[in-house]
């Protein structure tokens, strides 16, 4: 007879007698080769379920799924009790235009002094350019969005954005680029440029609809079975505050992995370190930021794929609640964990594209009932009136669990400044069943992957999946409804934890990623990889904010011994993204200077 554990209700759970487990990965790291051979198996009618088995047994998801009662009820997706209003916030309309929101959204940062950027001898430290150093420049007639458009078309035609090793994109056309930067030239000349965004170069990640692109997924056939009809909801506001929308970013491929390997069009390098991976499955879209050749981009997140990149690549990405966002007109629409943000060079671009971005569905607003969202005020230097009583929760054996202590001493280094230096109290909590959470999440996001891919996987096209992918869908294949079922009883039970933990805090800080970017197996290149530790790594501190929906960003600390950068995550309440952005705000100025990526193009350079 085998044995069987009741849980108890979450509620009556003593967190005094939790005990934090390291993970311990059991599966083998394969590239070349024997990874083909591996999945040949994997997919074998019997030796494939053996396979899985033992590999579901080894990491203690057969223990989780079929061997343990859970008495909460089941939770199909994130629903959040009702919030307190933030403080010291500027609140703004769901159903305000993108124009106006950005207007709002300038008055709450700092006044803008170009003898700061563009009037400066050459720049004693680096920095990036930011959104309103393109704006002043614009209106200064120091340069025009066409100039610019045909600086950053030459750079990419150099590299051959179609041939691999793709740095970047998946889908470009330069002709469409030199058409949008020529109207943004047109309304500069004649004094009525349409926003902020207008003439600011924003890539947008391949699963999300942007025409007259297709779009892909990382794939080299969707598009044969998908066309793509009109933008995407979140492009289409972009589009009407003037942005200029350079292409299709690549990514790992159907955002499957946390690495950014893709070989079907080539993987991103780090600009950081070519050698190394950017993360992912965002990979283009932070790549091509930090490499400085567009202010912002867009990513989806469904498991850390807008943070993890954007940790491993110096730059802030940010992660909105479940529901912000709208997803429609992307391949993660529909999902129970996804959302569309933004990445940035700086935590103001990534709040200016937000605050465009930004509203719920009509569905999510009737479901989820957002709160109205807010803005921070960034006005002085030092950060938000509200800094200062902010509570940070931390479970430290939890985040010092990470490959080098350089990544906890940065992460650390900051948290000791802000409560020096604005008066923020560091709170120990304790984050109980984050094994089953891992868990959940890949039950979850795997199961509404497949879901929507399984028509095409039937009609032939599991073939034309990388091997990694194919991996994957093996794993998710082998999940029941029942398995199904119990993860959506884990996650109410791990929102209740993690409600019960912001009523003591109000955001939850971690290191992004367990580790800085990995070294990319020579021989991965072509067929890919499997590297469960290494997914775990990446993917240690990002999954609560994706099974649970709350808004997390990631903005980066510092660099490690060999140079890489570093992030520290910031994770708030529901709806709580004013919180989280002026705090990391707080972070940017008290992090160390930023070092200039060993790939970077100073597109902006008018000296």
């Amino acid at each position: 007879m085998g044995k069987y554990e009741v849980m108890k209700r979450a509620s009556e759970v003593d967190l005094s007698t939790v005990k934090y487990k390291a993970e311990n990965i059991k599966a083998p790291h394969l590239t070349g080769f024997s990874f083909k051979l591996f999945v040949n198996l994997l997919e074998a009618p019997l030796i494939g379920s053996l396979i899985v088995d033992s590999l579901k047994k080894d990491n203690g998801m057969t223990k989780i799924f079929r061997n343990t009662v859970i008495p909460e009820e089941p939770m199909f997706r994130p629903e959040f009790p009702s919030q307190e209003p933030e403080h010291d916030v500027v609140v703004v309309g769901e159903d305000e235009s993108p124009i106006d929101r950005l207007e709002t959204a300038l008055k709450c940062l700092p006044q803008y002094d170009p003898s700061h950027s563009l009037h400066t001898e050459p720049m004693s430290s680096f920095r990036y350019w930011k959104i309103r150093d393109y704006a002043y420049a614009y209106r200064s007639k120091l340069t025009t969005p066409l100039q610019v458009a045909k600086r950053i078309i030459s750079i990419i035609e150099e590299f051959g954005y179609d041939k691999r090793p793709t740095p970047f994109l998946i889908s470009f056309d330069a002709n469409e680029v030199i058409k949008q930067a020529e109207a943004s030239t047109q309304r500069f000349e004649q004094g009525n440029p349409i926003s902020v965004l207008d003439g600011i170069f924003v890539t947008i990640k391949d699963d999300i609809d942007c025409l007259p692109h297709p779009t892909n997924g990382g794939t080299t056939w969707l598009h044969e079975d998908r066309s793509v009809e009109k933008d995407s909801a979140v492009v289409s506001k972009l589009r009407s505050c003037g942005a200029i929308l350079l292409g299709k970013a690549n990514m790992h491929e159907l955002g499957m992995g946390t690495t950014g390997n893709n070989s079907n069009y080539g993987t991103t390098r780090n600009p950081h370190d070519p050698k190394r991976y950017t993360g992912g499955s965002s990979s283009g879209s932070a790549a091509i930021v930090a490499a400085g050749l567009c202010s912002a981009a867009l990513g989806t997140d469904g498991g850390g794929s807008v943070r993890i990149p954007a940790g491993l690549c110096g730059i802030t990405g940010l992660k909105t609640t479940y529901g912000r966002t709208d997803m429609t007109g992307s391949l993660c629409e529909g999902g129970t964990v996804e959302i569309i943000g933004p990445l940035a060079s700086s935590l103001e671009d990534a709040f200016l594209v937000y605050a465009a971005i930004l509203g719920s569905s009509s569905a999510d607003r009737f479901n989820l009932k957002p709160s109205p969202p807010c803005f921070p005020k960034l006005l002085s230097h030092n950060g938000s009136n509200a800094i200062g009583s902010l509570r940070l929760g931390k479970y430290t054996k939890w985040f010092n669990d990470v490959n080098s202590s350089d990544i906890s001493d940065k992460c650390e280094d900051i948290l000791k400044l802000l409560s020096n230096n604005h008066g923020c109290k560091v709170v120990e909590i304790v984050v109980p069943e984050l094994e089953e959470m891992r868990a959940a999440h890949v039950i979850s996001i795997g199961s509404a992957t497949l879901s929507s891919l399984t028509p095409y996987c039937e009609a032939g096209k599991n073939s034309k999946l990388s091997y990694d992918t194919r991996t994957s869908f093996a794993i998710f294949r082998s999940f029941s409804a029942s398995d199904y079922i119990t993860a959506q009883c884990l996650r109410r039970r791990l929102m209740e934890y993690h409600m019960n933990i912001f009523k003591d805090v109000d955001v939850i800080v971690t290191p992004t990623t367990g580790m800085t970017a990995p070294v990319i197996p020579p021989d991965a290149l072509k067929n890919g990889e499997t590297n469960f530790q290494v997914t775990t790594d990446l993917m240690r501190f990002v999954l609560a904010a994706n099974l649970l929906g709350f808004p997390a960003v990631s903005v980066p600390v510092g660099y490690d011994k060999e140079g890489l950068p570093i992030g520290l995550q910031i994770m708030g309440r529901p709806w709580a993204e004013a919180t989280i952005l002026g705090l990391a705000a707080a972070v940017e100025e008290l992090a160390p200077v930023t070092k200039k990526p060993a790939i970077f193009y100073d597109i902006l350079n008018t000296n």
